[in-house]
């Protein structure tokens, strides 16, 4: 009658089954199922229809994860783009502020130099008037008693005593 064997309950597979059929072997554990061609029910075709449907759903699902996947890959791209930019813009201010800091330090540095310079040579000045000044008092002191410590020299010189 034209039977074949479409599968094994319980066996190795559909393709084991078909192989074994042709060469008329036992299927050891196995229950055959044999029907006529004309005779395939219509549930047997849904699930055909629906693996036929799975595996070229399958396809275009890989081409889905695929294309996700490289879009995914060109945002992080870009992310990281856009991280190196702001990288590079945050070094450049610091370096800006930094510039602008030593700068300005300098500039102050520069001015209280500048300040304690001037005080330095007026301090100069006013300690020179001050020691003018100093000298010329000891000067006036030692002129005003110079006259009575010779007497006093004098008088301890040549006095004698016993």
């Amino acid at each position: 009658m034209g039977d074949e064997v479409v599968g094994v309950v319980g066996g190795g597979g559909e393709e084991e089954a078909s192989a074994q059929g042709r060469r008329g072997g036992e299927f050891a554990g196995s229950v055959a199922v044999a029907l006529k061609p004309a005779l395939v029910s219509p549930k047997r075709k849904r699930i055909k229809k629906k693996k036929e449907m799975e595996s070229s759903r399958g396809g275009c699902g890989i081409q889905q994860l695929l294309a996700a996947e490289q879009e995914a890959q060109h945002i992080v791209n870009a992310a990281r783009t856009a991280k190196m930019a702001r990288l590079k813009q945050a070094k450049e201010e610091a370096e800006k502020e930094i510039a602008e800091y030593k700068a300005k330090t300098e500039q102050d540095f520069q001015r209280k130099l500048e300040e304690t310079s001037g005080d330095s040579g007026a301090n100069v000045k006013r300690l020179e008037q001050e020691t003018d000044a100093k000298i010329e008092q000891l000067k006036n002191e030692a002129s005003r008693i110079s006259n009575d410590v010779v007497d006093m020299l004098l008088k301890h010189v040549t006095t004698v005593k016993n």
